[in-house]
């Protein structure tokens, strides 16, 4: 486990005698700080945890790590300064400050040092569309044989990355890291701490184009897992989206693909939906013909399973391994089916959405019976892609859905587009916010509907799951 003396080398490059004192725990949140944990005291937009320092230490911490001066307040040791280890004898048994230059670089630091220290085969994964999903199926496929760590939720960027990395112990083998991108530059650092030696790409999409600017800055931004990666590493490639396939040229690790097409290494043909009880396809590698059917919902999950079972297969697991892992009900996320009051059935897809995801989600709704029922809010983001995704989503929604509910301003794009492509407007409904939304659902939502809610996370689609959720 990560220890004091740990810290000290990571942060300083002195390692003294005599003080292998556990650290149980790394976290940025005093309300998460645990006896013998180091709080690291991060400047935010609202908040400055430095702060927070003394909520940490009531509440068990050890080590506070700061690069604002706190000596009035607390016992501080300024590894900034020329320093002896003779100066921490007077910190025994006592809560102290650590100061650096800056916090968020000494936490970057010490996960970077940490992770060298442990040796454990790394796999990163990134893309715009399913990155998370993908990053549970693939630690379920290689927990089939391998002790392995992943990110908790969606720590997936320059903070949530280094903690997941310093949960990492001697006894892990395999590590599966989800990594975000918002900005050039950012997924390059992540694999500088990371140091991977597998990396997967999803896709490439338009989703976080109004800060990267396009969907070429995009893959750029994304092909910095590929170009970091060593010459034994393994980019695992989309053979099916363009942008990712050209990421070949841009890596000296050797490439796997996946896909849908019988030029991939690992391809799959046959592809049934079968509603919320998963789909079934045929898999195909080599001269191998496999059958498989996964509690994976929508068709599009066929990407997340070829995924998973590339890792596998990269990582020398059998095929029983590889399908007991994707046939696990635990890797299956985000979108969530739960009944209504009234017994209509809720599509719960409210964590957020692009156009790709929203598509993907309007599929699934047209593989179900019933009456079909689309609740789509803002996609934010988007940049220049704002319109053309949004008339995407409109275009799709008029093929599929019964009735249509749309929430906020560029909401009114989908239900332009919908109806522009035939959907009747008196079937259509435009609401500003998800509160008026709820109350029109609860009037006027029938027992034998399936109701597809899905918006981007700022609109809160989720209230409206929640308002209609049956209690039982």
């Amino acid at each position: 486990m990560l220890t004091f003396v740990d810290v000290l080398e990571a942060l300083s490059g002195l390692r003294p005698d005599g003080m292998d004192w556990v650290i149980s725990e790394t976290v940025i949140d005093s309300r998460h700080a645990v006896p013998r944990s180091l709080f690291v005291a991060l400047t935010g937009e609202r908040l400055d945890g430095h702060d927070y320092v003394q909520d940490a230490f009531n509440r068990g911490a050890s080590y506070a790590l700061v690069h604002r001066d706190m000596s009035n307040e607390f016992q501080q040791l300024d590894l900034r300064s020329d320093w002896h280890p003779e100066a921490l004898s007077a910190f025994r048994g006592k809560p102290f400050c650590l100061r650096v230059e800056d916090t968020l670089n000494g936490l970057q630091q010490l996960a970077r040092y940490w992770r060298r220290k442990i040796n454990v085969r790394v796999i990163g994964i990134t893309g715009s569309v399913g990155k998370t999903t993908t990053k549970e199926v693939v630690a379920e496929v290689l927990n089939q044989r391998y002790r392995t760590l992943k990110n908790p939720g969606n720590l997936n960027n320059e903070i949530g990355l280094p903690l997941t990395i310093l949960r990492l112990q001697e006894n892990h083998e395999r590590a599966v890291l989800e990594m975000g991108f918002y900005v050039p530059g950012e997924i390059a650092l992540l694999c500088d701490i990371a140091s991977p030696q597998i990396g997967v790409i999803t896709n490439i999409g338009t989703v976080h184009a109004e800060r990267a600017g396009s969907q070429e800055m995009i893959a750029r931004g994304k092909a910095e897992l590929v170009e970091s990666l060593p010459d034994e590493g393994i980019a695992i490639l989309n053979y099916d989206d363009n942008r990712v396939r050209e990421m070949a040229d841009k890596t000296r690790a050797k490439i796997f693909f996946y896909g849908l097409n019988p030029e991939a290494d690992l391809w799959a043909d046959g592809v049934e939906g079968l509603g919320l009880e998963g789909i079934r396809f045929r898999l195909h590698y080599r001269n191998e013909v496999l059958y498989l059917r996964v509690p994976l919902i929508g068709r599009h999950s066929v990407h997340t399973s070829l995924r998973a079972a590339a890792v596998g297969l990269i990582e020398g697991l059998t095929w029983q391994e590889i399908f007991n892992g994707l046939r696990s009900d635990r890797a299956q996320l985000r979108l969530v089916a739960v009944r209504a009051r009234n017994g209509a059935l809720i599509l719960d897809d409210t964590y957020n959405a692009s156009p790709e995801s929203t598509l993907a989600a309007l599929n699934l709704l047209d593989e179900l019976e019933g009456r079909k029922v689309g609740v789509l809010g803002d996609m934010l983001e988007l940049g220049q892609y704002e319109w053309r995704g949004h008339e995407m989503v409109g275009v799709r929604a008029a093929e599929v859905v019964d009735e249509l509910i749309t929430v906020g301003e560029r909401g009114r794009m989908i239900a332009t587009a919908a109806s522009q492509a035939g959907l009747p407007d008196q079937v259509i409904t435009e609401f500003e916010d998800s509160q008026d939304a709820i109350q029109y659902l609860e009037e006027h939502l029938r027992s034998n509907d399936v109701v597809l809610v899905k918006g981007s996370h700022g609109m809160r689609m989720d209230e409206i799951v929640t308002a209609l959720e049956s209690p039982e």
